[in-house]
């Protein structure tokens, strides 16, 4: 029967795809086996496999909108395929949804009974929907909320006659004390608390009179930098500085949100830009990214990193002073720089985002969080998110916002490129990315965009990633997600 010919033709072609998709799986080229696990579900829709093996490729690439919808199908395809569970739990959970991932672990325990694997995640999950059902009981209502710093007085901390680091005299954060501070930490020494406190403390005060979005003016002749996530990698950071000179006054920068999380060196990333910016408050502006939340830090090991170098005040404290940073900032009223990017209405004015109470953990719709979680798509229109938060928006979407507020621009970052930048949407809108080789196995290069006025025309660098210390990315992530890892 040539019909039945073709079909089984068209499974062996499939079945050769799906190889070729698993070797750049195992390189790192996830886009790619992206591209080919869809040319093997177009020859052969039918196997759970593909759709699986799929998913877990674009959770890899932290679109976890997609793993789920391709996880279903696989489920869909074959009810009794536990790897179609799993998958579809593994991206729940990278989203935070603790009781979505705990009813798919079930289910594979229930096909999988002897599995000692499926056994011990079943009970991890477990443990971690405890454990926030007890965080949810114990939970304080917003409205009764003190603030943490209130209880915090640095200048009682007594200083122990054997700490060497880093000191700041008085109440001045010199270039002398930020230098000291990064060798300290370049050589895995920790700043001593009274002085992390002092910094943090002081940015939560300066960050509290900004507006929701920062104009920035940039005297014709001048530059500034414009840097996209440095996700915890800070000797990544350090060589930014190296190439492209430190923050000051007639050096300014823009960091563009994810400052923290995935990288185990987030503490010292994050207390370095914060130190920057007391020192000099025009030597460096920072953004609010998706990660600046408490949901992710909970997940992705800034929170596990701060008690771990730190203590548990300063979870506190650092989640209280992310909602107090600026969620957009506008260069020479031109350029529009925005951690995630644009939104799902037509009509919004730059005036709209001025407006928004940003002193809050980012809401799942509306203004705020597509702000931090929208991505860019090729095709005109709008779309879901592939991340399940947020959206897409096309080209037409990025021109009539331009249009709209008079901008020539949209700068955004949260999204991993090989190259460490893309220009889409007929050059109007740049993605920037500053972590190179994005936890330790992307590959990928880093880069920054100098804008010069008065043209601002992007002038874009690369950069490689440096060695750091034989710290593993994630290593203080929750437990249960570093399984998946």
């Amino acid at each position: 029967m040539p019909g039945m010919e073709s079909e089984s033709s068209n499974a062996s072609r499939a079945e050769e795809i799906k190889i070729q998709a698993n070797e750049a799986f195992k390189a790192h080229k996830y886009g790619q086996a992206i591209d080919l696990y869809t040319q093997a579900i177009e020859l052969n829709s039918q196997n759970a496999v593909y759709w699986a093996n799929r998913s877990f490729a674009h959770t890899k690439l932290e679109e976890y909108g997609s793993a789920i919808q391709d996880a279903t199908k696989a489920i869909e395809v074959d009810p009794k395929y536990s790897k179609g569970y799993y998958r579809r739990g593994a991206a729940y959970l990278a989203m935070g949804k603790f009781k979505e991932a705990l009813k798919d672990f079930q289910q594979v325990k229930r096909i999988s009974p002897n599995d000692p694997d499926a056994t011990k995640k079943l009970k991890e999950c477990e443990k971690a929907v405890m454990k926030l059902k007890f965080e949810e009981a114990i939970s304080v209502p917003e409205s009764e909320r003190h603030s943490v710093a209130d209880s915090i007085d640095y200048h009682t901390i007594n200083v122990e006659p054997q700490y060497t680091g880093a000191r700041i005299e008085g109440d001045v954060v010199t270039l002398d004390f930020v230098k000291k501070m990064m060798d300290d930490f370049k050589n895995q020494k920790c700043l001593h608390k009274k002085y992390a406190f002092q910094i943090v403390l002081k940015m939560r005060e300066m960050l509290w009179d900004m507006p929701s979005l920062v104009d920035i003016n940039v005297p014709d002749g001048s530059l500034l930098t414009v840097c996209g996530d440095v996700h915890g990698q800070f000797y990544d950071l350090i060589n930014i500085f190296e190439l492209n000179g430190l923050p000051s006054e007639e050096n300014p920068y823009l960091f563009n949100g994810d400052f923290v999380d995935r990288g185990s060196f987030s503490v010292e990333v994050i207390l370095t830009l914060f130190a920057f910016k007391c020192m000099c408050p025009s030597a460096i502006y920072l953004a609010r990214g998706n990660h600046e939340s408490k949901s992710m830090n909970k997940i992705y090991g800034f929170e596990g990193e701060v008690r771990s170098k730190l203590s548990e005040t300063f979870v506190e404290l650092f989640a209280e002073v992310f909602c107090h940073l600026p969620l957009a900032h506008v260069i020479n009223q031109k350029v529009f720089v925005v951690h995630g990017g644009l939104f799902s209405v037509d009509g919004v004015k730059l005036s709209d985002i001025r407006a928004i109470d940003r002193f809050c953990e980012p809401p799942e719709e509306g203004l705020m969080c597509e702000l931090l979680w929208s991505d860019p798509q090729p095709y005109p229109g709008r779309g879901p998110s592939k991340r399940g938060v947020g959206l897409s928006f096309g080209g037409d979407v990025t021109k009539r916002f331009l249009q709209d507020n008079n901008l020539d621009l949209v700068v955004r970052s949260h999204e991993v490129k090989d190259e460490g930048y893309e220009i889409e949407h007929d050059g109007k809108l740049i993605t920037v990315f500053s972590a190179p080789n994005y936890c330790d196995q992307m590959g990928n290069k880093g880069a920054f965009i100098r804008f010069e006025a008065p043209d601002l025309k992007p002038n874009i660098i690369t950069f490689s990633a440096v060695p750091h210390p034989d710290v593993k990315p994630m290593a203080y992530a929750n437990n249960f997600l570093r399984m998946f890892q």
